[in-house]
């Protein structure tokens, strides 16, 4: 029986997404829960998971495609494919099986050739050592070690990342070779300079063993190789984030589930093991003693990230030093929505990006700008600095929380242009690829809640920056037209201000000036 790979629903002020990644092919086996598909929309990326065990039958929509909700894009024939199959990659495996073993004896004297030639390349010791720091970063974090002591390395292979408040530096082999040791480990606070580890320059003898050796293990248990890789590559999002959660090595756990996947219920026993023999794999989490009451109310300590704390740091500096203040209004996006679904396809062709929301958004956040600087301004101690420039922060959710990438110079823009450096941004983001430069700076900030279902919220100030825009969900809602009541997309806006430099009339001015522009796109064209 073949089941349909859909589109998951999206949120109502996303049109329709982009297919970005397909982890499988046309024929491939998949296992329930595992993860077939990525598909981008303006600021999320939704995972669509297989609903059964089958083959994939078909794929119709490829990399590349823009899809709206619910549509169908492949489908999954369910049960174990064809069986004749199954006993040809049997056969294949037992043939290489066969083959290595004759090969073993005939390659023997050559590896240890090789093996005594690259140890005599080897023994130089090259220094792994944190990057020059922001001059306003004073020090940092060691976040994730990606290798460990004793692994081959090549060179200017991500070895580390290093946290710092706003970025992650990633730092890499200078040279091919073996890691030698690590210094600091995960969670040490580091400087500008400080060696973190060190490597053998060369070790090309271990690292052709262990190849070797991997693929003579690889080849002469290709079935249960086969297993483990659905184990680990086969998870649930839900597995994944726990995993991660508690930091876990999926190879660490035992699945219980068909061919050893692994599910929620392995994790959540192998963290109880974990703490009840006292060798949980890192002790970068504490757990704390029992909550009142006993029994299973436990409660779990977990140090905030350098991210993290700055947010913190920030938020509540905003709270305290300035004057907050808060405005609402709400705005018809039928205009919008109508102009995208009729241009959208041409847009597309043309530009190589799909035309969003949010470049309506800076636009017409652009235009008011122009008209109130005192919104655009800051306060400078006891000056108030004017921007003649127009750089807008865009708020972004990733993994390590939020982030306000700048996008510099909106008002020499296209739509367009816009749209390219928004989508790259995020993408950044979420793969923790910004720079400091890109972090930095800003006269006015938009974050739109709405993609996450908030359909009202008061943001709060992102520091110096004098106001924030938040954009919300876009809801059907019974409006009051010419004296007719008629069902229309409205979304509400909320702007807040610093009262200190930005007075009730601008603000209000500021927020129906977007109000206006918005609701009738035109007006951005012809200026008025």
């Amino acid at each position: 029986m073949a089941i349909e790979i859909k589109v998951p629903e999206l949120p109502e002020s996303v049109a329709d997404g982009t297919i970005a990644t397909w982890h499988v092919k046309k024929g491939d086996k998949v296992t329930r829960d595992q993860n077939l598909v990525d598909i981008e929309t303006d600021k999320v990326v939704l995972e669509v998971v297989a609903e059964a065990d089958g083959v994939i039958g078909e794929i119709t929509a490829e990399e590349g495609d823009t899809v709206e909700s619910q549509a169908v894009i492949g489908t999954i024939e369910e049960g174990d494919g064809a069986g004749s199959a199954d006993q040809d990659d049997s056969d294949d495996a037992e043939d290489d099986v066969e083959q290595d073993d004759a090969e073993d004896s005939e390659d023997a004297s050559d590896d240890e050739a090789e093996d005594e030639s690259a140890d005599d390349a080897s023994g130089e010791s090259i220094e792994v050592k944190v990057p020059e720091l922001p001059e306003s970063v004073s020090d940092a974090t060691i976040s994730t070690w990606h290798v460990k002591a004793g692994d081959s390395v090549t060179r200017d292979q991500n070895l580390v990342d290093i946290e710092t408040d706003k970025v992650v530096l990633e730092v890499v082999a200078e040279a091919d070779g073996v890691l030698g040791e690590i210094i600091h480990d995960e969670g040490a606070t580091v400087g500008a300079h400080d060696v973190i580890g060190t490597i053998t320059k060369g070790g090309k003898g271990g690292a052709k063993k262990a190849a070797k050796s991997s693929a003579k293990a690889e080849s002469s248990s290709k079935a249960k190789d086969d297993s483990d890789k659905d184990s680990s590559d086969a998870v649930s999002p839900s597995v994944r984030r726990l995993l991660k959660e508690h930091d876990i090595d999926a190879a660490d756990v035992k699945g219980s589930g068909k061919n050893g996947r692994i599910t929620k219920e392995d994790v959540e026993k192998h963290v109880k093991n974990a703490k009840d023999s006292g060798s949980a794999k890192k002790e970068t989490k504490k757990e704390s003693a029992p909550a009142a009451g006993g029994g299973d109310r436990t409660q779990k300590r977990v140090p905030m990230t350098r991210l993290r704390k700055r947010i913190a740091e920030r938020l509540l500096g905003a709270k305290n030093d300035t004057a907050m203040l808060t405005t609402f209004n709400e705005i018809n996006m039928k205009p919008i929505m109508d102009l995208r679904k009729k241009y959208q396809k041409e847009f597309e062709e043309r530009h190589d990006t799909r035309l969003g929301f949010m470049s309506f958004y800076v636009k017409a956040v652009v235009e008011g700008l122009k008209r109130f600087p005192e919104v655009n301004a800051s306060i400078d101690g006891d000056d108030i600095v004017y921007h003649n420039y127009f750089d807008v922060s865009i708020a972004v959710s990733t993994p390590r929380g939020l982030v306000t990438p700048v996008l510099r110079d909106c008002d020499k823009m296209s739509l367009a242009d816009i749209e390219k450096n928004i989508k790259e941004l995020a993408i950044k983001g979420r793969d923790g690829k910004l720079t400091l430069d890109e972090m930095q700076g800003g006269n006015f900030t938009i974050t739109n809640g709405g993609v996450f279902g908030s359909l009202l919220s008061t943001p709060i100030l992102n520091p110096p920056q004098s106001a924030i825009l938040g954009m919300h969900k876009i809801q059907d809602r019974p409006m009051a037209v010419d004296g007719k009541v008629e069902i229309l997309p409205m979304m509400y806006l909320a702007l807040s201000y610093d009262h200190r430099i930005v007075d009730g009339k601008e603000s209000v001015g500021f927020l129906v000036t977007v109000k206006n522009l918005l609701e009738d796109p035109q007006r951005l064209l012809l200026d008025v």
